[in-house]
This record gives structure tokens, C-alpha cells and sequence, in this order.
């Protein structure tokens, strides 16, 4: 019962609390670690396959020592105190939600530019998305935030929510390792999973990581958001029709999924420091994107969250009865 609480009490932490700024967290250490390896192999590594052997050993040892120290700090505080025990267990669980930072984030964004400030819109949303936000209008600022929020709904909502159920069936491992184990790759898939030099052979086993441990969870979010729609037939269908001409393996599936249950449509070109970039089309323009879409999109991620966690905690309290 213990691991229902638990769960119960980080889903409540992050929809409540979600990260205050200036408190430690552990995604913090993680991009650290990563900063500080990343430099010394870029330094002294100086060829392709150097710098994978690189990237694989910064990988496997970040995702590992992620769930290691994790479940060592929670048996610690076990020994302590039991209370002392689930309460360091629960905030490190919420740590790994984004929901209510996500929210924040898109709020932000939005505020300004409901009020007709577009140029403070498009100087928040530089802090959020890697493309180009000087000459964005009001519906390509929409959009962006719109995608972002639909892509890290899966990375940051639903997938380390998926691996900490996986881990509450776990004897002795739990939820936090799994969950904080996950974070590590995609925290690694954020800071070195690039293409692009410098982190074209680094990031390389990052990246690739990331995609496998994600491709499961996207696709049942996928699922979940299909139910969820009334309409689960019609939103599979248009998935399998645009969502592979995305080159990510997830993010188009999770986009897709929820503009065709918004009935927008995002993609289209974006700008990388001045080059511009063709991302597919992915669901079908019914309706133009607003901030009521958004705000949509944030009440899908929650429901789709909350179905898991009851799901999760039906089938936990079933087990150990």
C-alpha cells in the first residue's frame, strides 16, 4: 500500500507544487554530470567513434547511477523514519512530473499575448523552444506552444508516469528508480541528443536510448488519448496517415494524436537560426489553434495521467490483497 501512497502523493505534489525554482532537483545534478562529461570527451576525444564510446559510457552510467542513488537514498530514509522514508520517496517521484511546469511554461507564453503583446510572447517562448521566435506571428507562436506542450506531455507527463508503475511491480526496485532512471535519458536526449556537431557521435547512443525507452508509453498515451477522444478509430487512422512521415519516432505520434483530437493542425516550417525547417503536417485544419486548444491539451494530458495513476493503484491494491 505503500507504493499507491506514494504515487498518489507526487502526482498531487507535482499538480500542486511542480518545481519551485532554486529548489534542488535532481535533474540539476543530471545536466551537471552531463555538462561536465560532455566538455572533457568533446576535448579529448577526437574521432567519430571515440566520441560514441563516450556517449554509450555517459549513458548507461548516468541512467544507471540515476536508479542506483535513488533507491539508495530512499532505503536510508526508510531507516530513519518510515514517514521520513515515503516523503523522500514522493518528492522525488514528483520530481520526475512535469505537468504543472509544462502548464506554467504555455501560461507564461499565453499571458502576454492575449494581451496583445506579441513581442513579449515570442521573448518568453525563445526560453522554451529551440526555433527561431523574432518574426513568429500570433498563430505560429500558438503552434509552437501547442507542439511543445503535446511533445513533452509524453517525456515529461506520461512516459516517467509508465516506468514508475512498471517499478511499483517490482520487488525491492519500486517506482523511483525506474522513473529517475528514465529522467536520466531523457535529460541526456535534451542536452546531447543532437544531430549536429558538436554532438552529432556523442549524443548519438543518447538519442537512440531515449526513442527505444519512450516508443511504448507514446504509443499508449496514444491509445488512452484515442478513448479519450469518443472518436478512437478516426484518431488512429489519422496517426498512422501523418505521424510517420515525422522523423521522430514519438513526438509526431504524440502531436498527431492530439491536434486530431483538437481537430487543428500542426507542423509546417520553422526557423533554426535562420535556416528554415519542413516538419510534416500531422492531423487535419478543422479549427484554427487558440489558447482554449492549449488549455485542451493540458486537460488531456491530465486525464490521460489520472487514468493511468487509477488504473495503476487499482491493479496495485488488487495484487497485494
Amino acid at each position: 500500500m505503500t507504493t499507491v501512497v506514494v504515487l498518489i502523493i507526487a502526482a498531487g505534489l507535482d499538480y500542486l507544487v511542480g518545481d519551485p525554482w532554486g529548489w534542488p532537483h535532481p535533474v540539476r545534478v543530471m545536466g551537471w554530470v552531463i555538462s561536465r562529461f560532455s566538455k572533457f570527451a568533446l576535448t579529448y576525444c577526437q574521432n567519430p567513434l571515440t566520441q560514441r564510446l563516450a556517449g554509450i559510457l555517459l549513458g548507461t552510467f548516468l541512467i544507471i547511477a540515476s536508479g542506483i542513488a535513488s533507491y539508495l537514498i530512499i532505503q536510508a530514509a526508510r531507516w530513519l523514519h518510515p514517514v521520513l522514508g515515503i516523503a523522500t520517496e514522493s518528492i522525488l517521484l514528483a520530481s520526475c512530473f512535469a505537468g504543472k511546469s509544462l502548464r506554467v511554461a504555455a501560461q507564461a507564453v499565453l499571458q502576454p499575448l492575449t494581451l496583445g503583446k506579441i513581442q513579449d510572447a515570442r521573448s518568453v517562448l525563445s526560453n522554451y523552444v529551440g526555433r527561431d521566435t523574432e518574426n513568429l506571428t500570433e498563430s505560429e507562436i500558438l503552434r509552437a506552444v501547442l507542439e511543445t506542450v503535446t511533445e513533452n506531455a509524453i517525456d515529461g507527463v506520461m512516459a516517467p508516469l509508465f516506468y514508475a508503475i512498471i517499478g511499483a511491480f517490482v520487488p525491492v526496485v519500486g517506482s523511483v528508480p525506474l522513473a529517475l532512471a528514465y529522467k536520466a535519458s531523457s535529460t541526456l536526449d535534451s542536452m546531447v541528443g543532437y544531430r549536429q556537431a558538436p554532438y552529432t557521435y556523442l549524443g548519438w547512443f543518447s538519442a537512440r536510448l531515449e526513442d527505444g525507452l519512450t516508443w511504448v508509453p507514446c504509443r499508449l498515451a496514444v491509445i488512452t488519448l484515442a478513448l479519450l477522444s469518443g472518436k478512437p478509430l478516426h484518431v488512429i487512422r489519422i496517426c498512422r496517415r501523418d505521424a510517420p512521415n515525422d522523423p521522430s519516432p514519438n513526438s509526431g505520434w504524440s502531436e498527431c494524436a492530439y491536434a486530431v483530437t483538437l481537430g487543428v493542425q500542426v507542423g509546417g516550417t520553422n526557423w533554426y537560426r535562420g535556416v528554415a525547417k519542413h516538419k510534416p503536417l500531422l492531423g487535419d485544419a478543422t479549427h484554427p489553434i487558440t489558447p482554449t486548444c492549449i488549455h485542451k491539451a493540458w486537460q488531456l494530458t491530465r486525464y490521460c495521467f489520472l487514468l493511468w495513476l487509477g488504473v495503476a493503484t487499482l491493479l496495485l491494491i488488487a495484487v497485494k490483497t
